[in-house]
């Protein structure tokens, strides 16, 4: 009697185990300031962008995949050119964030990568082409004094 109630406890800890292992599956977390969004496959990258909390996908047929959308700082070391033909080696540091909406674009044509791809390139390009336009004498009376060669750009 005692080995037939064993059994039984047996086979309800290992049912509830699987069912809880089904569900545990079935659930993913998407913490504070990111973003997730889900490959499906075989429907291939939602458009839909889940939000903070806690989400339910289908196991093994979808897969969560997250993105920071805090702002996040990053140093860019350029060597360029100035007005006046003299070599310049400036850093810009500048703060990014993907928009949340764009992520499922983002995420199908450039990468979970996206900063390591198109920061460099393009903030390189921005500083050129902002520092080309100032002798090596007025980038160092302006830099000093806190003024920011960005600010040029919206003149």
């Amino acid at each position: 009697m005692a080995a037939g109630l064993f059994e039984k406890i047996g086979k309800l800890g290992l049912g509830l185990a699987v069912v809880g292992g089904v569900v545990n599956s079935a659930l993913y977390n998407v913490e504070a300031g990111h973003r997730a969004v889900i490959f499906d496959r075989f429907r291939g990258v939602q458009d839909v962008v889940s939000g903070e909390g806690t989400h339910f996908i289908i196991p093994w047929v979808q897969k969560p995949i997250m993105f920071d959308c805090r702002s996040r700082p990053r140093n860019v070391p350029v060597i360029t050119g100035s007005k006046d033909l003299q070599n310049v080696n400036i850093t810009l540091r500048i703060l990014f964030r993907p928009i949340a909406n764009e992520l499922p674009r983002i995420f199908t044509s450039i990468g979970e990568d996206y900063d390591e791809r198109v920061l460099p390139s393009i903030t390189t390009e921005i500083l050129k082409s902002v520092v080309a336009r100032f002798d090596a004498g007025e980038l160092v009376t302006y830099l000093p004094h806190g003024q920011s060669v960005l600010m040029q750009l919206n003149q």
